[in-house]
């Protein structure tokens, strides 16, 4: 599967603080749960908004902030993705560090097809409706979220419609340690085959995910 966006390969890139951004929206945790969990057990760090959110209110300065200091970003696009302003402003920041900084996006469509998304039809339409109605003051902050959600919907990424949770998150875990194995080029491009070796070794540490079993939790449609 081939992506779009990739990490700059300058050893000026300025150090990151956290390995993956979550973007979601909070109801639809299925998924997401099972996905952050994966994460966690190996090893890669992740911003994940509602686990901020018990700590205490989380600002948007700081959030602005998580995503610049983030190598990946993985978007979970929902039905109602679009109907939170909190998501919104997110994902306008990931696209524009995709843009400026290099940050990889990974989007899943959860139960929605790419082209509504890109297209901002259905549901999606709906939010930014009531979204241009509630912001007549600040339109313009609603055209640069649709901007966004266009360019997110031309993305590769993965489509829950079409395989089990369980390899997809496999899937995503392989992409994201390629992504940040990228950082040490010099171990291994002088060694021919390497990539498909590489390959092998996560297949054979994150295998689990590989097993096709059913989900554990039921899907939020």
């Amino acid at each position: 599967m081939a992506f779009t966006s990739s990490l700059p390969s300058s050893s000026s890139t300025p150090r990151s603080a956290h390995d993956v951004f979550l973007s979601f929206k909070g109801e639809n945790t299925c998924f997401t749960d099972d996905l952050y969990a994966s994460l966690k057990q190996k090893g890669i760090s992740t911003f994940r908004v509602d686990e901020k959110l018990k700590q205490g209110v989380i600002n948007t300065s700081e959030l602005l902030k998580a995503i610049e200091e983030s190598r990946v970003a993985i978007i979970i696009l929902s039905k109602d993705y679009t109907s939170s302003r909190w998501c919104l402003i997110e994902l306008a920041k990931i696209i524009e560090c995709m843009e400026k900084m290099g940050l990889v996006v990974l989007p899943v469509f959860h139960y929605v097809d790419n082209n509504d998304v890109h297209h901002q039809r259905g549901t999606l339409a709906n939010a930014f409706a009531k979204h241009e109605e509630h912001l007549q003051d600040n339109i313009g902050n609603v055209q640069t979220w649709k901007a966004a959600l266009t360019k997110i919907g031309d993305l590769a990424g993965w489509d829950l419609k079409e395989k089990l949770d369980s390899i997809v998150i496999h899937e995503i875990l392989i992409k994201i340690f390629s992504e940040l194995n990228r950082e040490f080029p010099s171990v291994c491009e002088e060694l021919v085959g390497i990539d498909s070796r590489v390959k092998e070794v996560l297949d054979l540490y994150l295998g689990e995910g590989r097993n096709g079993q059913n989900n554990s939790c039921k899907r939020n449609l």
